[in-house]
């Protein structure tokens, strides 16, 4: 497909469906590349809970405004398939604390490179470090929003 099919589409798109499209497009991207693993989209919350170790079920919830629910089955695929470990928090009992096993962390590094050959494939360079972090800057906000109301 060549830019001009995508004419009408670019110029009546709203940036949200930008944001999706690229994000969405990244993970069949990292589903072809991780053959073998039915993970999908899902690398995301391993990856999330290796980069911020003993965070809660509540903080994915949060991060990738997931149902309790959705989170928890799969969270509980990842346990039961020796990715993750959950620990009871000893500060609040009723809560639990997620860090990878060591075949977790053995996975993300792999993650790792995939993401950053699709961030090479489709333009993403050392010279967008501004871009994502206001895109980050917009994505905290929303959530502040999104809690606030």
């Amino acid at each position: 497909m060549n830019d001009e099919s995508f004419q009408g589409i670019m110029d009546n798109s709203p940036f949200i469906a930008w944001i999706h499209n690229i994000s969405l497009n990244q993970q069949k991207y990292m589903k072809t590349k991780m053959s073998g693993l039915d993970f999908s989209h899902d690398l995301r919350y391993i990856i999330f809970i290796y980069d911020n170790p003993e965070c809660s079920q509540e903080d994915l919830v949060n991060m990738f405004c997931q149902s309790k629910g959705n989170i928890a089955k799969i969270l509980k695929k990842f346990e039961d398939q020796g990715y993750i470990k959950r620990e009871i928090n000893p500060e609040n009992r009723r809560k639990y604390m997620l860090t990878t096993t060591e075949k977790g962390d053995s996975l993300v590094p792999k993650i790792r490179q995939i993401s950053k050959e699709w961030e090479k494939e489709v333009g993403i360079t050392e010279k967008d470090v501004e871009l994502k972090k206001r895109i980050m800057e917009i994505a905290i906000k929303g959530m502040r929003l999104t809690q606030e109301g």
